[in-house]
C-alpha cells in the first residue's frame, strides 16, 4: 500500500459501530469515496441492511463483533485481514451512553460505557497496530466527543470514556509514529442523526444557543473531517484532536 494513503491505494478502512447512526453514515460515505470498507457492529443483520443502502455494496464487507469483548475483536480483525488486500485505516467510532447523575449512576452503568467506548477502542487499536506497523503505514481515527473536553452534567461515564480516548490517542501516536502510522481523534459536537432526532425540543433549543454557527452538525461535516484524516493531506498530523462542533466548545 502506498504511503500516500487514500482510496487510490485500495486499502480497507474499518469502521466500528457501523450498525446505525454516525458509524453507518461514515461507512457508506467512505465507500462512496472509493474505499473498500469493513463495517463492524454487534448485529450482522443490521450491518447487512446498512450495506444494502450503499451505492456500491460490493465495496463493503460486514463483520459482527461486540467490541467490548477482546475475543470478538481479535476474531473480527483476523477475518478482515484475511479478506483485505491491505488495511489503510481504522475509525474507532462505536460508543454508547448510559446517562445519570454521579450520585445515581450505578457501577454497571459506569462500567458498561467504559467497556464499550474506551476499552473497545483500545481492543481494536491493539489488534490492528501490529498489521499497520508491519506494512509501515496506516491511519487510526478515534471518534471522541466535545463532552470529553468540556464535561456534561449527567454524563460522567461518557465524558470519562471520551476524555480517555483523547489521552490514549496521544500515547498511540507516540508509539506508532516511527512506523509511519498516525493516530488522531475527532471530537464532534451535536451531530444530527436518527438517534438524536427524538431529543426534547427544549434540549435542542438550549444546545443551539451554545453553538456560534447557529446550526447542528450534519454527518457530512463529520465525514469531511474523517476523510481528511485518512487522506494524504494529513500525512504529517498525529496525536491531535480535531474539534468539529460549530464552535460550541472553545
Amino acid at each position: 500500500m502506498s504511503e500516500q494513503g487514500g482510496a487510490q491505494t485500495r486499502g480497507t478502512v474499518i469502521v466500528t459501530g457501523a450498525n446505525r447512526g454516525i458509524g453507518k453514515a461514515l461507512a457508506l460515505g467512505l465507500a462512496a469515496d472509493g474505499y473498500p470498507v469493513a463495517m463492524v457492529g454487534r448485529s450482522l443483520d443490521k450491518l447487512e441492511a446498512a450495506r444494502g443502502e450503499a451505492a456500491d455494496p460490493d465495496r463493503i464487507r460486514c463483520y459482527a463483533a461486540d467490541i467490548a469483548r477482546h475475543e470478538d475483536v481479535q476474531a473480527a480483525v483476523k477475518a478482515i485481514e484475511a479478506d483485505a488486500e491491505a488495511i489503510h485505516g481504522l475509525v474507532n467510532n462505536a460508543g454508547i451512553t448510559r446517562d445519570g447523575l454521579v450520585m445515581r449512576l450505578s457501577p454497571e452503568q459506569w462500567q458498561e460505557v467504559l467497556d464499550v467506548n474506551l476499552t473497545g477502542t483500545f481492543f481494536f487499536t491493539r489488534a490492528i497496530a501490529p498489521l499497520m506497523m508491519r506494512q509501515r503505514s496506516g491511519r487510526i481515527v478515534n471518534i471522541s466527543s466535545v463532552i470529553g473536553l468540556a464535561g456534561n452534567a449527567g454524563q460522567a461515564n461518557y465524558a470519562a470514556s471520551k476524555a480517555g480516548i483523547v489521552a490514549m490517542t496521544k500515547s498511540v501516536a507516540r508509539e506508532l509514529g516511527g512506523r509511519g502510522v498516525t493516530c488522531n481523534a475527532i471530537a464532534p459536537g451535536f451531530i444530527e442523526t436518527d438517534m438524536t432526532a427524538d431529543l426534547p425540543e427544549k434540549v435542542r433549543t438550549d444546545m443551539l444557543k451554545s453553538i456560534p454557527l447557529k446550526r447542528f452538525g450534519a454527518v457530512s461535516d463529520l465525514l469531511g473531517a474523517v476523510r481528511f484524516m485518512l487522506s494524504p493531506d494529513a500525512a504529517w498530523i498525529t496525536g491531535q484532536t480535531l474539534v468539529v462542533d460549530g464552535g460550541m466548545v472553545m
